[in-house]
């Protein structure tokens, strides 16, 4: 199916529809071994092109409506950090020219993608200079390479995102914005706006939908949403991490490690990841929320993805996986609950010292 055959982001929002979206690349290439937590830049766009190809498929397999151009984190700052700065303009067109394949081979929405800069500084002008030719740069070559919407998020600042949100208008003729905040903790913006009034502000400027994306995971995430509900009449997003995050350790930045006291963010956070039912129960209450456009962010994976989609109300490719292993799951859980596995288990201590005769 062809981009012109492809309803559009306002239309199917206008027409009641929900838009899911799957984010999370830079962590699941991660995992995979395919780029270092650290540097956090998408160089595997540049170094194995086919593997993003591949990512963008399975999440359309479990349910995503988007297709996401890879190009978080790929702006000019990254790049020069890590000695690519040659390379910004090729990563931001190979990426686009994937993502813009994948979507018409699959009938999707196809998405450009800025995110924060970290140069940002509320009093500093220049800063916010550098930052508005940085997204300039990437919104043309968004509109160029056939993006349906732009997607700008993880903003700290709302200054910042009302920014992005400026060039978006100006550059992106006409093309859809998608803005997202990130809470960490306290609930407001670094230049100290509570998220909800800061939502209002990107709406009344003209973004299309407004929200809110990574650092906190569903369970604090979702009390945000519904302030922000009520303050915002169109469309809201919530794009969580897939972590339990709670009111002690409100983003998955604060966790620490109950045995050691160390912080386990980055590297060691998925103790604290969030199960399948955890997603389910999001998606469910997002969805009486009224929370029209839902994703998942780092730490997503195919599986969350499906939970999501289930969720609300779809049946993607991966769910008719479900039809014919369900009975085959209903005897694993008979299975191990079997007398011989319960004899075994009943017969070891809590510490794992046998106690039988």
């Amino acid at each position: 199916m062809g981009k012109g055959q492809v309803k559009g982001l306002v239309e199917r929002l206008k027409d009641g529809d929900n838009v899911l979206i799957a984010e999370g690349y830079m962590w699941e290439f991660e995992r995979r071994g395919y780029l270092q937590s650290g540097g956090n830049v998408p160089e595997v766009v540049l170094d194995h092109p086919d593997l993003v190809r591949i990512m963008h498929r399975e999440f359309v397999h479990a349910g995503s409506d988007v297709v996401e151009a890879f190009t978080y984190y790929g702006h000019r700052t990254k790049l020069r950090d890590i000695g690519r700065e040659a390379d910004l303009e090729r990563l931001q067109k190979d990426a686009l020219a994937i993502a813009r394949e994948i979507a018409d081979e699959t009938g999707t929405l196809m998405a450009g993608n800025l995110c924060g800069t970290g140069i940002y500084s509320v009093d500093d002008t220049l800063s916010h200079g550098t930052c508005r030719e940085m997204f300039r740069e990437q919104v043309e070559w968004a509109v160029e390479g056939g993006a349906d919407y732009i997607i700008a998020e993880t903003f700290c600042y709302v200054g910042e995102a009302l920014l992005a949100l400026e060039v978006i208008s100006e550059f992106g003729n006409g093309l859809p914005a998608v803005i997202t905040l990130t809470p960490y903790d306290p609930d407001e913006t670094v230049d100290h706006v509570p998220f909800p009034d800061a939502c209002k502000r990107l709406e009344d400027a003209g973004a299309a939908v407004v929200g809110l994306n990574c650092s906190r995971g569903p369970e604090t995430m979702l009390p945000l949403m519904k302030e922000i509900r009520k303050v915002c009449k169109g469309p809201i997003a919530a794009v969580p991490v897939p972590y339990r995050t709670n009111e002690k350790h409100k983003n998955f930045m604060a966790f620490k490690d109950e045995w050691t006291g160390e912080s386990l963010y980055p590297l060691d956070v998925n103790c604290c990841m969030c199960n399948r039912s955890d997603i389910h129960k999001f998606a469910d209450q997002a969805k009486a929320i009224g929370v029209e456009y839902i994703g998942l962010c780092c730490g997503n994976a195919a599986n969350f993805m499906r939970e999501l989609a289930e969720a609300y109300g779809r049946k993607p490719p991966a769910s008719s996986v479900g039809e014919y292993v369900a009975s085959d799951l209903a005897k694993l859980k008979m299975s191990s609950s079997s007398s011989k596995l319960t004899d075994h288990l009943e017969n070891h201590d809590d510490d794992g010292g046998a106690t039988g005769n």
